[in-house]
């Protein structure tokens, strides 16, 4: 992992053409910007988590799920 450290309104350029621009620092948290070509998925690791989880989920089988939820409301 590199760790790079940016003031307000610096950047730095992933590969040709990925640029992460720090916009806004306030306490804690950090706001920036990211300029990528419109083919390149740009996605918060928190929403592809909770979405591996839910596909997870899904996989238990139905009848499996049903005695699960009888159980639950007994």
């Amino acid at each position: 992992m590199l760790v790079i450290s940016r003031k307000v309104s610096e950047s730095i350029i992933i590969g040709d053409y990925i640029e992460i621009i720090v916009s806004e620092i306030s306490g804690d948290r950090v706001k920036v910007c990211i300029n990528a070509p419109k083919e390149v998925p740009i996605v918060r690791k928190e929403l592809l988590e909770t979405r591996a989880l839910n596909e997870e989920a899904s996989v238990v089988p139905q009848k499996q799920a049903l005695e699960q939820l009888k159980k639950l409301l007994k």
